[in-house]
């Protein structure tokens, strides 16, 4: 163990009933680390959670926690807190009340709790408020209220289980920023998990991409998203375009794929990309720099997905910046990249 390890998990097994949700978890996790678990809903990452929590027992491996093995504490011996999607606020107490609930289960005297729970208000930048009640705050309030009420027992490690689900696009987004804030003012290590691709990238220190029980790449957000190192990672995080032939795999992104109308002089001679690169697209075996025709066009926001088909019925996407008005629903289009934004993965599919 390094000196800077303040959880690591071995072979971490769990079944209910018949079916295995944890399938052996290996993971380490430093002090003052952001790491995010992120993977589709039933993949596990809430019960692995929920193991390292204590609420969950084991059905195979072990759990500590700074170099003290913890598998078989209660919750209460861990020094760790979980905040929950739905806030789990006591409606009928005021914010006050619900912040310092769990110092007066420990007996701390009214001085230490009113102290506690007014810094930790001013933490989640919501001094003033400890006599309102839950339901005179909004979704992000509550938010930060139950972030507060984990933060005044001053845990080593914060558990934050698809935290900002229930909220709307602009304020989700202004709590990641809030979020990754207090976790770099306070040093704490947290274990965020979510199924939303762009709140991983936009906050974790490392990414631990889950599926069906197991890991399928721990990286850094860089790493996850421009190196995957299989077809699954590729497709889930940033949704790249997966070609594969009969021995080998390559991802390329969306946005580093370009359709060129046929009739250009640089698609008729095939782009600037390298005429040796072969895939497979069904039965058929074409090289970069076959034709498809153009099905779909929408816009994101900033950026123009389009959508082509190959000959063979595959299909392959690629984004522009800006409004391009140059292709169009029904075009064919020679559909090209560079070799060096090829990136070879293992197919898992």
């Amino acid at each position: 163990m390094n000196k800077h390890e303040l959880l690591r998990l071995e072979g971490i097994k769990k079944s209910f009933g018949t079916v295995e949700v944890l399938k052996g978890i290996d993971l380490t996790v430093d002090k003052g680390e952001f790491i995010t678990i992120l993977g589709p809903s039933g993949c596990g990452k809430t019960t692995l959670l929920r193991v390292i929590a204590g609420l969950e027992d084991v059905g195979g491996g072990r759990v500590f926690l700074d170099s003290r093995d913890v598998t078989a504490d209660e919750p209460n011996k861990r020094n760790v807190r979980m905040v929950f999607q739905n806030y789990a606020l006591f409606p009928h107490m005021n914010v006050e009340s619900n912040i310092g609930y769990s110092l007066r289960l420990r007996h701390a005297s009214n001085d230490e709790i009113k102290k506690a729970v007014t810094g930790v208000l001013e933490l989640v930048q919501l001094p003033g408020y400890g006599k309102r009640m839950p339901s005179e705050l909004s979704g992000g309030q509550k938010q930060r209220v139950a972030v507060a009420r984990a933060l005044v027992n001053e845990p080593s490690m914060l558990l934050l289980d698809e935290p900002l689900g229930a909220l709307d696009l602009q304020l989700r987004r202004q709590m990641q920023i809030e979020l990754k804030r207090l976790q770099s003012q306070l040093g704490i290590t947290f274990i965020y998990i979510t199924h939303d691709q762009e709140e991983a990238l936009t906050m974790s220190d490392r990414i631990a991409v889950m599926r069906n029980g197991l890991f399928e790449q721990i990286g850094s957000a860089e790493e996850i998203y421009n190196k995957p190192l299989t077809s699954y990672v590729a497709r889930f995080v940033g949704s790249a375009n997966v070609f594969c032939r009969a021995d080998s795999c390559i991802a390329v992104r969306s946005e580093h794929v370009d359709f060129m109308p046929v009739n250009t002089p640089e698609a008729k001679a095939g782009g600037d990309v390298g005429s040796g690169q072969t895939v497979n697209r069904g039965a058929q075996t074409a090289d970069n720099g076959q034709q498809a025709r153009i099905i779909a066009r929408s816009f994101t926001g900033g950026q123009v997905k389009f959508t082509a088909v190959f000959p063979d019925g595959s299909e392959v996407t690629s984004c522009r910046q800006g409004m391009d008005s140059s292709l169009q629903v029904g075009m064919q289009v020679t559909v090209s990249w560079l070799p060096e934004n090829a990136v070879p993965i293992s197919n898992t599919d």
